[in-house]
């Protein structure tokens, strides 16, 4: 049976190689991006456009969609920037947190009614960094270990609503981020040594198609191999 789920950054990477896996088989997709150009391209039934910065323009946004049933709400859009804490600026502090945290909950928040008459499922893209920060990943790991504390509170608050909730944590995946992050770093990146973006979209996908009775909570995953992030400096 297909299903209608919104998969937020769905211009690229992870969030665009999930819309043509879902689109593929069949689904009804909602992508989710800032601009509608990013959009082009990306097979889906309705666009969000909506800047997760500015997590206050969501609800007219969401209005304008006008769902009323949504089987799945997939948080993969997120931000990162490498700095210490002790140097890290104010302004991405903000970002970070309004994009990967208070976005998230607003639009979790918002789309909670159409979720509910689904018996919906959420699934928050979470990190290696949402369990353990790194040096240098100060306010990113801070988002996720927030993004943690927010899946595990509406799995609590919603599982009498029949609403499912899963934090999953792919570590070394072939994406934009994860060539950024090592660009910043300085670290060399090898794409043999990570997982694949159809790898990780095939796994989102599996844990959505899960039996109804069972909810996977928690996943963590990585390659057989990954690359250590080290600085060649």
């Amino acid at each position: 049976m297909s299903k209608t789920i919104l998969v937020t950054g769905a211009g690229r990477g992870l969030g665009r190689t999930l819309a043509e896996r879902l689109s593929e088989r069949g689904d009804t997709v909602i992508a989710h991006a800032r601009t509608a150009s990013a959009l082009e391209g990306v097979p889906h039934a309705q666009a969000l456009v909506a800047d997760l910065a500015d997590p206050g323009s969501l609800a007219e946004a969401v209005a304008a969609l006008g769902v009323e049933r949504l089987d799945a709400l997939v948080h993969n859009a997120g931000v990162l920037n490498v700095n210490a804490v002790a140097d890290e600026t104010l302004e991405w502090w903000q970002r970070t947190m309004a994009v990967n945290v208070v976005a998230v909950a607003e639009l979790t928040r918002l789309l909670l009614p159409a979720l509910r008459a689904a018996r919906g499922h959420v699934l928050f893209l979470n990190s290696g960094a949402g369990l353990s920060a790194a040096p240098r990943l100060g306010s990113y790991a801070a988002s996720k270990h927030a993004l943690k504390a927010i899946a595990d509170a509406l799995r609590a608050e919603e599982q009498a609503n029949g609403i499912r909730v899963t934090s999953f944590y792919p570590s070394h995946f072939d994406t934009d981020m994860q060539r950024g992050l090592r660009d910043q770093y300085g670290a060399d990146y090898d794409p043999a040594r990570a997982m694949s973006r159809d790898t990780v979209a095939t796994t989102i996908m599996t844990v959505l198609d899960a039996p109804a009775d069972m909810v996977v909570n928690e996943l963590r995953t990585e390659p057989p191999n990954p690359l250590p992030i080290r600085s060649k400096n």
